[in-house]
């Protein structure tokens, strides 16, 4: 490069200046397991398959590994293709499992070939909504087949309600093309309907704002299409198959085993309506004479229900703590740190953590290996965690360890969370850190406790965040405590002297030529294949070391001359702030901790904070004011918008009902169930000993269209046999028996298509546990309900209109309708 002197002469630029064509300066170092380390991140682009790509990556490295010099190896840090794989395997396998226990459940209740084209419907309804899937803009992941397990069992309830129908008919002797249509034609307007309310429930979890919305979202419309396949498999494709099915095999016919086989189903299965007709029936009866007391008891339920969060023995969180595979320990030390000694606070986190993997390796199995794989540190900016974490500038004061733990699918040893707290015990305090987290769970809704303090005065925000950071320290559970004041690191202000003003300078003149001296100026960009390479004009590194480097330089005039630094400019020591946050013209301070949820969950420490300690401090701080942020925001949109679309779907499981009974009291004798699947929900949560949590109220919302299915089925039927002259009595306890085969199983094959998910323990599916306990153990309450307070329900609607006049005038001419008190008349 050539360069033309003030005085017109050229030179070129290496006649008087060193050129160097190296590396950009960059305070970053890391270690991989004690060695230095260099870390790429490869990421998924677009719509690309995450699992076609892995794999491709992986062929790379065997083939890399042999052409690399000795000593140097390629290792696979962190592989969230194979986190994906593992999920996947473990809903498969709880899928697979639920399949079998549905199919199992359908065969001893049901004629075989019955059963056998019933759980048909369960692939044809999977198939097809697999085929939607790119339409809808899905794929197959984590949630999708989350979503199959959910409805496993709900897929077969419209098929068994008609299936069951048709068996009915032909136990009556009618033929089987005519039952199968007789018997599709007979429930139709409730299977429809009752398919319609469930895939109205969905409606909030497609709707969550914020990134669960993106998360769940999946799930919700998977369930929605395949609710709508087994739709038309139920009422199109069913009937056809059963009216051509093959004739019942018969005992002895076939083999002995054979035989055998068919008597225990027979038994099994008859036993069933022995249970309607000798105990269920007699027990209707009996809660419909005393409608009023059985009505009294179910508002007891429910009274004890809330009265278990009122007492605390039940306790609510938003977000259940998701153990991963990993622990992270991330440090920030104070603005302005060498590297040096930020390796050296580095080193005392390895120590520590080599320490604890002593101790868990002490009570392992040699053929289990290690607990601990690799170590892996960055020292400089924190560790990208997938598409998080991470970062492109170096920062000297930064660092993060992470340890890839040996949890291999089904590991049911020491919990992550109960490593990394050992972690800490074992590393202590870090000298001068200004905040080191520990932490095991792969995902998060944000900080567990974060308060945001407002205020104009700098001071006043600092003094009310020690306060608060010292009251969150005095609550058990509660760790790794810190604010987001930074004192920042030593810099240099600079300030103009008179005597600068008389030659023209101004202070952007001055910052701007010490910048370029020491920074340097950028002169051009040079493109060097794919790189983008920056040539950058500054002082000799052994001129730009010190602050006397920076007295001795010279500044430039307008006028072109140069003068010395001391003459026109004065520099002087100073700290600034790291950042400044505003919001609405008032700086904030965060104060953030994390909790340990086994011990307490964080919103019990955040009530007790906001109820007892912050109005105190507030008040001795006047002009400062707060804000939940974190995990309590992401709570409190959640379930804003949860709360707004769940009335939504009420109404419009409202109007559906209404629809087919054409009446304005039913549906809600019907809806009524709904509490009381809550009330099992929360009853399989006590079970389990787990907390409710917000997969949980997710699993509570969609159980609202389920348990109404069966309401409607029996509530349908009734309908239906009040016109035959019997008395309502009558009517109600009898339709009670002849449903109580559909209702029961239909309940029986939802519960067992989530079992597996609800007693196999795993790392990969433990947050998708408290939503398929709601779905599993609320159906069951909601079959129980339906089975004896809907009918009393009935009763009592009756004797109301009745009291009203409604009825008295039918009631006077039809002595069976005239009911007098608790008893039938």
């Amino acid at each position: 490069m050539v360069l033309t002197r003030p005085d017109g002469t050229t030179v070129t630029l290496g006649e008087i200046a060193d050129v160097v064509d190296g590396f950009e300066d960059s305070d970053l170092r890391a270690r991989f397991d004690g060695q230095p380390a260099l870390a790429l991140k490869v990421s998924r682009v677009g719509e690309e398959d995450v699992l076609e790509i892995a794999q491709q990556v992986k062929d790379f490295l065997k083939v890399a590994q042999r052409e690399l010099p000795e000593g140097i190896h390629l290792t696979v840090w962190q592989d969230e293709s194979q986190d994906l794989v593992d999920r996947l395997d473990a809903l498969a396998k709880n899928a697979r499992s639920g399949l079998l226990l549905v199919l199992l459940v359908l065969t001893l209740f049901l004629r075989f070939r019955l059963a056998l084209w019933v759980a048909a419907g369960i692939p044809v309804a999977m198939l097809g909504t697999v085929a939607l899937f790119p339409w809808a803009g899905i794929s197959i992941s984590t949630m999708s087949v989350m979503a199959f397990i959910l409805v496993l069992g709900i897929l077969v309830d419209d098929a068994i309600v008609v299936a069951e129908r048709v068996y009915s008919y032909e136990q009556e002797g009618m033929g089987q093309l005519a039952a199968a249509m007789a018997g599709a034609k007979d429930v139709s307007v409730p299977v429809m309907f009752g398919v319609l309310t469930t895939m109205a429930t969905f409606i909030p979890i497609v709707n969550i704002p914020g990134p669960f919305g993106g998360f769940f979202a999946p799930l919700g419309w998977t369930v929605v299409l395949a609710l709508l396949f087994s739709l038309v498999e139920s009422q199109l494709i069913l009937p056809s198959h059963l009216a051509h099915r093959r004739a019942e095999a018969t005992i002895g016919g076939g083999g002995a085993l054979q035989d055998r086989w068919l008597v225990l189903q027979a038994k099994i299965s008859d036993s069933l309506q022995t249970v309607a007709n000798r105990y269920y029936q007699p027990a209707v009866e009996h809660a419909i004479r005393w409608r009023y007391a059985t009505l009294a008891i179910g508002v007891v339920v429910l009274a004890i229900t809330l009265s278990l969060f009122a007492s605390g023995r039940m306790t609510f969180q938003f977000f259940p703590a998701v153990e991963g595979t990993h622990l992270y320990a991330a440090l920030t030390m104070p603005e302005g740190t060498p590297i040096e000694a930020t390796s050296r606070a580095v080193a005392r986190l390895e120590q520590a953590a080599e320490q604890m993997r002593v101790e868990l390796d002490a009570g392992r199995d040699e053929e289990h290996g290690s607990i601990v794989n690799h170590v892996f540190s960055s020292i400089g900016s924190f560790i990208a965690k997938g598409s998080l974490g991470g970062g492109d500038s170096a920062q000297s004061n930064l660092a993060e360890i992470g340890i890839e733990l040996n949890m291999p699918p089904g590991y049911e040893g020491e919990p992550a969370s109960a490593m990394a707290n050992r972690w800490r015990e074992l590393t202590g305090g870090i000298p001068d850190a200004v905040e080191l987290t520990f932490t095991s769970q792969a995902f998060g809704a944000g900080a567990a406790i974060e308060f945001e303090l407002y205020g104009k005065k700098f001071d006043e925000l600092r003094a009310a965040a020690a306060e608060l950071r010292a009251t969150l320290q005095g609550y058990n559970g509660v760790q790794d405590v810190t604010d987001s004041f930074r004192a920042g690191k030593q810099e240099v202000q600079l300030s103009l002297l008179p005597e600068a003003r008389n030659l023209g300078l101004t202070l952007e003149d001055l910052g701007r030529q010490v910048r370029q001296a020491f920074y340097g100026y950028e002169a051009q960009r040079v493109q060097r294949g794919k790189d983008d390479i920056r040539v950058m004009v500054r002082f000799p590194e052994d001129e730009r070391r010190s602050l006397g480097d920076l007295e001795s330089m010279r500044i430039r005039t307008a006028d072109g001359a140069e003068v010395p630094f001391s003459s026109v400019a004065r520099a002087t020591l100073a700290r600034g702030y790291t950042t400044i946050r505003r919001v609405d013209s008032q700086r904030v301070v965060t104060v953030t901790a994390d909790v340990d949820r086994n011990v307490t969950p964080p919103e019990t420490v955040i009530n007790a904070v906001v109820a007892n300690e912050l109005p105190a401090i507030l008040s001795r701080h006047p002009g400062v004011t707060f804000s939940l942020a974190g995990e309590s925001e992401e709570r409190s949109k959640s379930l804003g918008s949860l709360g707004a679309t769940t009335l939504l779907a009420l109404l419009v499981i409202y109007a559906l009902l209404a629809i087919p009974l054409q009446s304005y009291t039913q549906p809600l004798i019907i809806m009524s169930v709904i509490p009381f699947g809550a009330v099992g929900a929360i009853l399989g949560h006590l079970i389990l000993g787990m907390p409710l949590v917000f997969f949980s109220l997710l699993g509570i919302v969609a159980l609202s269209g389920v348990v109404v299915n069966s309401s409607l089925v029996l509530v349908d039927y009734i309908n239906r046999q009040r016109h035959t002259g019997q008395s309502l009595a009558w009517v109600v306890s009898h339709a009670g028996s002849v449903r109580f085969r559909p209702i029961v199983l239909t309940s029986i094959t939802t519960f067992v298509g989530l079992a597996p998910m609800m007693l196999v323990k795993s790392i990969s599916t433990s947050m998708f546990v408290p939503m398929a306990a709601s779905l599993g153990f609320g159906v069951l309450m909601g079959t129980v309900v339906t089975l004896f307070l809907v009918p009393c329900l009935i009763m009592v609607l009756e004797d109301w209109m009745i009291f009203t006049g409604k009825h008295r005038a039918a009631a006077a001419a039809d002595e069976n309708s005239i009911y007098t008190g608790n008893e039938i008349a």
